[in-house]
């Protein structure tokens, strides 16, 4: 049972963890938009929202309570003035994550966590873009849509040329009990005393 084990340590000391959190927070609450795995994404939104909650209040106490977190003058004036004055109507609820797909290096799952637009923001940027998208040029134009497999590729992989023999390997020349053989005792190796030599 996970009782009291809340949140994602990711791999991390303490104060490394908590540094790094830190960090992403001031810098989503400063761009706004970030790229960060799909983990960290999910942890530093509770930070993230509660930060823009003390920025709503807009005393003296919320502001140093979100002075612990965002340690940036900068940001945290944003935050009490531009960000709090945007969400002031809404409660809760300031962020979204949108998953990517997979890093190239290491396969890691990435997501976009940003935070969302002004609510009159969103449709205005919608309505100009009704405008049909112009068919895509080169290979993605001439590929042909995917389908249920069927008669196209049945013809495809007839068409193909068939593949040459592989060549024997050199355990296969050996014979048997000299190497890859599997053997007990018998082994190509230069210092064995053992086998059928």
């Amino acid at each position: 049972m996970r009782h009291l084990n809340a949140h994602r340590r990711l791999r991390r000391e303490t104060s490394h963890r908590l540094a790094m959190l830190r960090n992403l927070v001031t810098s989503l609450l400063e761009h706004e938009r970030i790229t960060t795995t799909d983990a960290k994404a999910k942890e530093i939104r509770p930070l993230a929202e509660r930060i823009i909650t003390y920025g709503k209040k807009g005393d003296l106490h919320a502001r140093r309570m979100a002075m612990r977190t965002v340690r940036s003058k900068t940001v945290l004036k944003k935050v009490f003035e531009a960000v709090a004055r945007r969400f002031a109507d809404r409660p809760g609820g300031y962020t979204r994550i949108i998953k990517l797909g997979r890093r190239a290096g290491d396969g890691a799952p990435l997501s976009i966590i940003e935070l969302l637009p002004e609510p009159g923001a969103e449709k205005a940027a919608k309505a100009p873009g009704k405008e049909k998208k112009a068919p895509a040029k080169g290979k993605a134009a001439v590929k042909a849509p995917r389908g249920k497999k069927g008669e196209g590729a049945r013809e495809e992989k007839t068409a193909k040329a068939p593949r040459p023999e592989k060549k024997k390997g050199r355990a296969s020349e050996k014979g048997p009990g000299k190497g890859g053989g599997g053997r007990k005792g018998t082994s190509s190796h230069r210092g064995s005393t053992k086998g059928g030599d």
